[in-house]
């Protein structure tokens, strides 16, 4: 048996995952144990300012300690913690991030996008085959293309336009000409029909809201119509009626812009929501790294 942990700090949210790994009859089974999501969002500092401001480094610090808590108190085999968009953007980060190493004996490393996609899509290779795939991660503060056919990532690409980045400032809107572009221009032109892929919490909020499993495609059509059914609510509304998270609330719509947009230009008519993000790919390398221990 082997007890893991995935940290992953995100431009909107701040996320740990706690899960038991075990081989029986041959089956890897992957159990979770604990998960926790805070609504930490980093990236409102970091896109405005530059910088995280005092207050968010002192919550993100008492985060710390009590996601360090809980990895003593499982007694965690191994763990991995990334910090991505707004972490690495900020002026003061790797200042904070060394505090946090030093202080709490908890290591975190922030990624870059190329390695933030390696790690997301070891969690969605299970959802693909031989096909043409556009896989779209929006973040809170970047989105990630990735390109794949007959089971080969052919291209790749970070762009700094995420749901927080497009919801608190306006200097990102040159990114939906580049996004475009490189669609265009580098994607469909790889293969007759693409399909869409999807990951990051707000697509998974569509996946919940239409009632679609794990892996069944979702219409771009139904995307649209989500999209448009959660504008026809104000804030208050989405929180009360559709149940949402009050940091879900506010960037689900620019989110949703983001995919729909990318699956237009890919001319892609659905999506596959795996339900899977950064910190499943977290959890796979991880294991990678410790499978020895179960033999």
């Amino acid at each position: 048996m082997l007890k893991l942990a995935a940290i992953d700090i995100g431009s909107n949210a701040i996320r740990i995952q706690l899960s038991r790994v075990t081989i029986f009859e041959g089956n890897i089974t992957f159990k979770r144990l604990e998960y926790v999501r805070f609504p930490l969002r980093l990236g409102q500092d970091v896109f405005t300012t530059g910088k995280i401001s005092p207050d968010s480094e002192a919550k993100f610090i008492k985060l710390m300690q009590a996601f360090k808590l809980l990895i003593d108190l499982y007694e965690v085999d191994d763990y991995m913690g990334c910090a991505t968009s707004a972490m690495r953007e900020s002026d003061n980060g790797r200042e904070i991030i060394q505090k946090v190493n030093e202080s709490l004996d908890l290591e975190i490393d922030i990624i870059d996008g190329d390695q933030e996609a390696e790690m997301i899509n070891k969690a969605i290779f299970p959802y693909m085959d031989d096909k043409a795939y556009l896989h779209i991660d929006v973040g809170g503060g970047s989105t990630e293309f990735n390109f794949y056919q007959n089971n080969q990532k052919l291209l790749s690409r970070s762009f700094k336009i995420g749901s927080v980045r497009h919801l608190e400032t306006n200097s990102a809107h040159h990114m939906w000409d580049e996004m475009k572009k490189w669609i265009e221009q580098k994607v469909i032109q790889k293969s007759v029909k693409i399909q869409a892929i999807g990951t990051g919490g707000n697509i998974n909020k569509v996946q919940d809201l239409t009632g679609k499993k794990p892996g069944k495609p979702i219409s771009l059509k139904k995307v649209k119509e989500t999209q448009a059914y959660i504008k026809g609510f104000n804030m208050d509304e989405r929180i009360n009626k559709l149940q949402f998270n009050p940091d879900r609330a506010d960037v689900i719509i620019p989110a949703l812009d983001i995919y729909i947009n990318a699956m237009i230009w890919s001319k892609s008519q659905s999506i596959i929501v795996p339900d899977s993000g950064l910190k499943d790919g977290i959890m796979q390398l991880l294991y990678e790294r410790n499978k020895e221990k179960l033999n």
